[in-house]
């Protein structure tokens, strides 16, 4: 056993570049783990710069500076994101604070359907499961509440964070346009001589982090538009709440279409009751879903992101536990460099064993 462990060890490690590049995974794991907060704006910078890099450089194939092409790009983003602060959050805040004082009636509701389930289906449901549905029910509704009042008296706080975050983070954005090539370099000059397994890695990571990130962004902007303008032909209340949580649903794979499904076929319930009405939003939201996975996702995405469901899935429940929201945000990505790493690390051991053979 332990000579199995000896030779698994020389043929893994025997490359200098594959030890870096172990280091470097290690270091990497632990300034997420201990620092993952704190360089959340990091992160969310970063991101969003590979998001605008590539409208930068189409300027510069025009002929622009990277300055010039920086500001005209920076520009608009600020421009496009202050629109949208503008315009969406004050609907988001109406429509939740409406949606939340509504929350009492429609639990009366919900009651007043389910207690007429055991007449319905004798036999099968009756008052005893109903009552106790409704109890836990009641104390889930409670709960909601009181995290709502904790929310509220943190909100000072919090106002405070998001207002360091909208001056830190496009900051951030603009001096990694701006000066992307003299990052890149210092970046380089940290790291050991023997890196070529990290390079393979990174050259393979930059195009795919480069197509999810862009891909996502129009996917979310896609989803939420054309599910808003579906629940609008409807009039379903709360159509722009819902539209937006559908479209940030799909940063969470298959998880998150799951759970923005419930309050959707809620809504729809209340409003409409078990009418025709109701069944043709659901059939339309799950259309939506499924032209989102089927049609959608293949045509932005394509091969850049090869991963198999049960893998994405893994990646979002393992990095979810490890760094909460941003490891389920960035699960993809986190799981194809796991997938690079082992592709490069694989093939730089088998390339060893060939040369070895002869010997």
């Amino acid at each position: 056993m332990w000579e199995y462990i000896q030779q698994w060890y020389r043929r893994k490690f025997a490359d200098p570049n594959a030890v870096t590049l172990f280091l470097l995974l290690v270091v990497t794991v632990l300034v997420i783990v201990l620092f993952g907060s704190l360089i959340v704006p990091l992160l969310i910078a970063i991101s969003l710069a590979y998001l605008l890099d590539w409208p930068v450089m189409r300027l510069m194939q025009l002929g622009l500076s990277r300055l010039t092409a920086t500001i005209i790009t920076f520009s608009l983003f600020l421009a496009v994101m202050l629109i949208s602060l503008l315009t969406l959050v004050p609907v988001i805040w109406q429509q939740s604070t409406t949606l939340i004082q509504e929350m009492p009636d429609m639990v009366t509701n919900l009651q007043i359907w389910l207690h007429k389930l055991p007449e319905m289906f004798p036999g099968i449901v009756d008052d005893s499961q109903i009552n106790e549905f409704t109890q836990e029910m009641k104390r889930r509704a409670v709960g909601l509440g009181e995290n709502l009042l904790t929310v509220s008296l943190t909100s000072i706080v919090n106002v405070m964070a998001m207002l360091v975050y909208l001056i830190i983070v496009p900051l951030l954005i603009f001096f990694m346009l701006k000066d992307r090539d003299i990052l890149i370099a210092h970046f380089s000059r940290l790291l050991p001589s023997n890196r070529q397994l990290i390079s393979q890695v990174g050259q393979e990571m930059n195009l795919q982090i480069m197509n999810y990130i862009r891909g996502k962004a129009i996917e979310v902007v896609v989803v939420a538009v054309v599910t808003f303008v579906t629940f609008s032909l409807f009039d379903l209340r709360y159509s722009a709440l819902l539209s937006i949580m559908v479209g940030l649903s799909v940063l969470i794979p298959y998880i998150g279409a799951a759970v923005a499904t419930i309050p959707v076929v809620l809504v729809a319930l209340f409003q409409f009751g078990p009418t025709a009405p109701f069944v043709w939003v659901t059939v339309a939201y799950l259309i939506i879903q499924a032209l989102d996975g089927n049609l959608l996702v293949p045509l932005l995405f394509s091969e850049a992101i090869s991963l198999n469901p049960v893998y994405i899935i893994a990646s979002v429940l393992i990095f979810g536990g490890i760094w909460g929201f941003w490891g389920v945000f960035f699960a993809i990505p986190l799981a194809s460099l796991v997938k690079a790493v082992l592709t490069a690390w694989d093939s730089n051991t088998g390339d060893n064993v060939v040369e070895e053979t002869p010997q």
